[in-house]
């Protein structure tokens, strides 16, 4: 055998070796010591529920915002964290966070660090007074955006990724205010795996309750208003026979008369539509995004 070929042929052996026993060789692993620093100690939280943490984080003094994600409250191995770790690094979408890397062992938490939220949650910018408003053109290309990023997880993705949150919180936006779902396919309590295949009543249900939560995204982005604060007002708002009488009372101060009101109101009827998908579902992610697609002309960047 040619001396190359030989070398070539354990190489490719080796490669075969390593990626079967579950390590992750192509997400880069990142010490905990220097996640700590970056993150300030944990101290520079950007949400947290009874799954997740997040952080904001900054590696060095020319690198961007990251966001480092600790997954809480699952009982997983190691070989079976490198898998999903993997997993998600070959998750490649313009609205999907990206992964930068990973730390995490048997003596430290599990964080996930992704890449880039230089400008903070779409949270922050709807509500944070000092924050400069979004106008009515960046808001549409959050929204779809958003959808576009669901139609990729839940058709383009092998298997499809049904575990995905969706909030104003965990929406974040890149320097060019580009939106990025950041709450997406991990680990499933009791440490499921993510790569375990759905039935269709499964992904049907997930996709009923993600597609609520993109409504009351929706309405926050016309209103301005938390979901936290006012969202069974804006639930039952949008409900109502005659909401679009009172559109002028319940449209963000702040988008002033700098809007289309046809867009506006093709807008409010996805949301309207969302909402009705809670318990009567009618249709799936991907027809939700060519509903939008048609009823939206979305501009370009």
């Amino acid at each position: 055998m040619d001396p190359l070929i030989r070398k070539l042929r354990r190489q490719l052996l080796a490669w075969l070796h390593r990626s079967r026993s579950g390590q992750v060789f192509f997400v880069r692993r990142i010490s905990y010591k220097d996640v700590r620093k970056a993150t300030d100690g944990f101290q520079r939280i950007v949400y947290s529920d009874s799954e997740v943490s997040a952080y904001a984080a900054k590696f060095g003094e020319g690198g961007g915002v990251c966001l480092v994600k600790e997954v809480k409250d699952f009982d997983l191995s190691n070989g079976n964290f490198h898998r999903q770790v993997q997993f998600l690094g070959r998750l490649h979408h313009r609205h999907l966070l990206s992964l930068k890397g990973f730390s995490g062992g048997h003596n430290h938490k599990r964080l996930l660090i992704f890449d880039n939220i230089e400008n903070g949650s779409l949270k922050e910018h709807l509500n944070d007074p000092l924050k400069t408003p979004l106008n009515w053109r960046t808001r549409l290309q959050i929204a779809n955006g958003v959808v576009a990023a669901l139609e990729y997880l839940f058709r383009f993705s092998e298997p499809p990724v049904c575990n995905v949150s969706i909030s104003s919180s965990n929406i974040m936006l890149d320097e060019n205010f580009t939106a990025k779902l950041s709450d997406f396919g991990l680990f499933t309590s009791g440490g499921n795996s993510v790569m375990m295949p759905y039935s269709e009543d499964c992904m049907r249900q997930k996709g009923c309750k993600i597609i609520f939560q993109l409504g009351v995204v929706i309405l926050e982005l016309v209103t301005g208003q938390s979901s936290e604060m006012e969202g069974s007002d804006l639930i039952e708002w949008i409900q109502e026979a005659r909401f679009y009488s009172s559109i002028d009372k319940m449209i963000d101060p702040d988008l002033g008369n700098n809007y289309d009101c046809t867009e506006l109101k093709s807008l409010l009827a996805v949301a309207k539509l969302c909402i009705k998908s809670w318990d009567k579902p009618s249709f799936t992610i991907p027809q939700l995004f060519r509903y939008v697609q048609k009823k939206i002309d979305i501009p370009h960047d």
